[in-house]
């Protein structure tokens, strides 16, 4: 297979190699081997080389800063999704003790209904030099006075993000856990004309409670005053104009153990006194989850209703939660219904 040759300038022997046909014809195959697979490698490179798929983008709150006076001294959130729906529609969502709003939104389902309907969510937070819990003092007069306090900022806040997003005056929704409850029912009671509808989850009746020791008393053991009495709290705020009502959802478990579902009758004879609407005309209807009872207007439209959850500790019932995800969003509880996503087709979707 092999010769030599002499070179003619040095005479130095030069050893070549022949190569035979067979084996050239080899060589030639590997070299037409590795192009297929240099063309085909993409497509079997194997997973310990291959690039991690890319993760969804964490839907983010944005702040805003100068949305007015703030006399509350909270912080402005909101979440906008790329398309918003049409028309417009803006839902106030309020958190509870030991939460902050970034947990709130990833944790309740919030976040992916907003993005999937298109809902701008408005997200008012509370700081610790207000309360070292996180929790909004909806147990304090001056917090929850119309214009006042709390309330106050948070009717800026909403303010600022209807002029911002153009969203109609009708299309403007709340929702509240626990504490956020209680300051959503000061919202409804202060601006009955702002809202089309609230869902009030764990909360506790307006005005049951005027400062913190009488507020873990009512938390514990309810409140010690009659129905027509919770209606006069409310009467006395709004000068005795009843003309204009907001639709209201209260959320209670029946297991809670640390607002005593208690309270959750007591804001349902609330707003029953308030609109003038006799308890035994509710109409009850019982599931695996909870017994409701509602009360509708001439047109079939739903005004008030009242959802007992069986077997609930304190917290807000979303759907397929684990127990990894509670932890990392407190008050977050599995349940077979989705409190967020009820209140979305009961009075959003259709309102």
């Amino acid at each position: 297979m092999q010769h030599y040759m002499h070179s003619l300038t040095t005479g130095e022997a030069v050893m070549r190699y022949k190569i035979s046909k067979p084996l050239k014809a080899w060589m030639n195959g590997q070299r037409q081997i590795r192009k297929t697979l240099k063309a085909v490698l993409p497509l079997v490179t194997p997973d310990f080389v291959r690039p991690a798929p890319k993760r969804a983008a964490r839907p983010v709150l944005r702040e805003i800063v100068d949305f007015g006076s703030n006399p509350g001294r909270l912080r402005m959130l909101e979440y906008v999704p790329k398309t918003q729906a049409n028309p417009r529609t803006l839902v106030v969502v309020l958190h509870g003790c030991l939460q902050t709003a970034m947990q709130y939104h990833l944790g309740s389902g919030w976040a992916r209904l907003a993005r999937e309907k298109g809902i701008v969510l408005l997200y008012p937070e509370q700081r610790r030099q207000n309360n070292s819990n996180l929790c909004f003092n909806w147990f304090r007069p001056s917090a929850v006075a119309r214009d006042r306090g709390e309330v106050g900022s948070i009717r800026q806040m909403i303010d600022s993000a209807v002029r911002r997003h153009r969203v109609p005056k009708d299309r403007i929704f709340v929702h509240g856990l626990s504490a956020g409850a209680a300051i959503a029912s000061a919202l409804l009671v202060a601006y009955p004309d702002l809202f089309r509808a609230g869902q009030l989850v764990a909360g506790m009746p307006y005005g049951g409670a005027r400062d913190g020791m009488t507020a873990l008393r009512v938390m514990k053991s309810g409140v010690e005053i009659s129905p027509p009495q919770l209606g006069d709290l409310v009467r006395l705020v709004r000068d005795g104009d009843l003309s204009k009502h907001p639709a209201i959802s209260i959320w209670q478990g029946q297991a809670d153990r640390i607002v005593n579902p208690a309270n959750g009758i007591a804001s349902l004879r609330q707003w029953l006194d308030v609109l003038g609407l006799a308890e035994e005309d509710g109409r009850v209807r019982t599931s695996r989850h909870a017994t409701t009872t509602t009360w509708v207007d001439k047109n079939g439209q739903i005004l008030l209703d009242y959802h007992a959850v069986d077997g609930l500790d304190h917290g807000l019932p979303i759907r397929g939660t684990t127990a990894s995800r509670q932890k990392s969003y407190p008050y977050m509880l599995e349940g077979a219904i989705s409190a967020p996503h009820k209140f979305y087709s009961d009075f959003i979707r259709f309102s």
